[in-house]
């Protein structure tokens, strides 16, 4: 498999936060992807990415919220989330770059 450029835009970076690192306790992989990326694409982003074995990919979308900005109402955007479950045996060091 070769590495297409639109596999950097369909992962744009990892998620690291409490619920990821427990996530990842289980073999999962959390990554913060385009909004119009669909789970194929995301699949076969990871596995010519980063030479893994995908078993699932689950997505979540977190709608923007409303906060201040210096005094005036501001609205974050949205994200989409995957949370790539990786076969057994494979691993992913999110700490280290592309």
């Amino acid at each position: 498999m070769s590495t297409k450029p639109e596999h950097y835009d369909v992962i744009r970076k990892p998620i690291i936060t409490e619920k990821a690192t427990m996530a990842s306790e289980n073999g999962a992989v959390v990554f913060e992807v385009s909004m119009d990326a669909a789970k194929p694409a995301i699949k076969e982003a990871v596995e010519t990415l980063f030479n893994v074995k995908v078993k699932a990919v689950n997505t979540s979308i977190t709608k923007g919220k409303v906060k201040r900005f210096r005094g005036q109402p501001g609205r974050r955007r949205d994200v989409k989330k995957a949370y790539v479950t990786l076969e057994e045996g494979n691993t992913i060091d999110v700490t280290t770059g592309l």
